[in-house]
């Protein structure tokens, strides 16, 4: 595997859950979200927004910027890029087509 699989991997891991998909919609809607307001957005727990964010962040999906006593968040739009270039390659066949071997040489 090469750095860059690795890397597209741990971006699929970080978005594998619903909570943290909301969370980043919800940045995309309101840039510099502070951690209480994404809470009662999310409808989860103080302590489970938090492990969401910390993936998030983790991932490079999000970063969070101190602001006085608060932590500000948003979204990081580098982190999504070597996903989307990643999803960018995988085009369908053409033809549609499924490939089968062939099974009319037995050996």
């Amino acid at each position: 595997m090469t750095d860059s699989d690795l890397q597209i991997s741990e971006l699929g891991k970080a978005l594998a859950h619903p909570a943290r998909i909301k969370i980043l919609r919800l940045l995309q809607k309101t840039p510099g979200c502070i951690g209480g307001d994404i809470v009662g957005a999310v409808g989860l727990a103080q302590s489970t927004v938090s492990e969401h964010l910390r993936i998030l962040k983790s991932a490079g999906l999000i970063r969070g910027d101190i602001s006085g006593p608060r932590i500000c968040y948003a979204l990081n739009p580098e982190g999504l890029a070597p996903l989307g270039a990643f999803i960018g390659t995988l085009d369908a066949p053409e033809d549609d087509t499924c490939w089968t071997p062939d099974t009319s040489k037995e050996t």
